[in-house]
């Protein structure tokens, strides 16, 4: 029997927080610094030509440090946690192999507590006419049936996921259908496999969010000035997966195009949506007790910043 007492674990920087809080910029430059490789943790940036309205970083802003499972998935093919899991353990193998250090950055909070908790998700049983009559149940009767139906067998899976996810959602109702044991206790289970990671938390947030806020919607106006139109118009044209149709900055735009609402009306709805994004991610992250905050609107500049986290990971390294 393995002693996983005496097995050395990885070690794992992870940057997380909230949309326009400057997640990207600070981990490039600190994986300059450390002699690291960024993971993308944006279940949305997996995506080929989904750039502007993700906030993609640019070949130029990445600064020569290596990115993963950013940008090489096509907008038709569906993407699971378990999909990241996969590729994001092996990503971090080879990182440490070479000698560097991977950095997890990213928003989207399943993803980065799955892979660093090492939840384990097992091959998983699908039925595609159940999924069918379950999305016919959605557009019929709407997300409260499927909720209700939900916590009948499922009532922490109820209310622990947002209404907004109908996928998921879906997926409870499937998973539990094909199984018979509820998704509150898959996780359940497989949080008792332990971590191979030791990971070190950073979290970037604002402590007045109407800075945040503030930021966000100067950063829509931004994309629409960088031609987000455009590209949402190219992407929604194409065979969507539901995750890429569904994503913000994109699926607001669908009235606009359908001639259903003014251009006008529909930013404010990406900045509206962004908005209440940015706060669920916040719940999320506030969760979670072995982040360390950093308020940016408490540092002088992005450098006073840098400095900050770059010796809570020089901590870290000789712990």
């Amino acid at each position: 029997m393995i002693d996983r007492m005496n097995i050395q674990k990885i070690k794992v920087v992870v940057i997380v927080g909230p949309t326009a809080c400057g997640k990207t910029k600070l981990s490039i430059e600190l994986a300059k610094l450390f002699n690291g490789e960024i993971i993308s943790a944006d279940s949305i940036q997996v995506y080929k030509k989904m750039n502007i309205g993700t906030a993609k970083p640019t070949k130029l802003e990445m600064g020569n440090v290596p990115h993963h499972l950013i940008d090489f998935l096509n907008v038709e093919e569906e993407f699971s946690v378990s999909d990241y899991i996969r590729l994001a353990k092996i990503c971090i193998s080879e990182i440490t192999r070479r000698g560097k250090i991977p950095f997890v950055v990213g928003g989207t909070g399943l993803y980065v507590n799955s892979l660093i908790d090492n939840v384990y998700f097992q091959v998983e049983k699908k039925d595609p006419e159940l999924r069918r009559f379950l999305n016919e149940k959605l557009k019929t009767k709407g997300i409260t049936a499927l909720l209700k139906e939900l916590a009948t067998f499922d009532k922490e899976s109820a209310e622990r996921i947002h209404p907004n996810n109908t996928i998921r959602i879906i997926r409870a109702i499937e998973i539990y259908k094909t199984t018979g044991i509820t998704m509150t206790e898959h996780i359940a289970n497989s949080k008792k496999i332990e971590s191979n990671y030791d990971p070190i938390f950073i979290g970037l947030a604002y402590r007045d969010r109407s800075f945040m806020y503030a930021k966000i919607n100067r950063r829509v106006d931004k994309m629409i000035d960088s031609g987000l139109i455009d590209e949402a118009k190219e992407i929604l044209s194409l065979h969507c997966s539901k995750t890429a149709m569904n994503a913000i900055c994109y699926k607001e735009l669908i009235p606009y195009f359908n001639n259903q609402c003014s251009l006008t009306d529909a930013i404010e709805k990406i900045k509206m949506n962004t908005r209440r994004y940015a706060k669920r991610q916040l719940t999320w992250f506030k969760r979670d007790s072995r982040i360390n905050w950093i308020f940016v609107d408490e540092h002088r500049d992005f450098y006073d910043i840098l400095n900050c986290c770059a010796k809570i990971i020089e901590n870290f390294k000789y712990v």
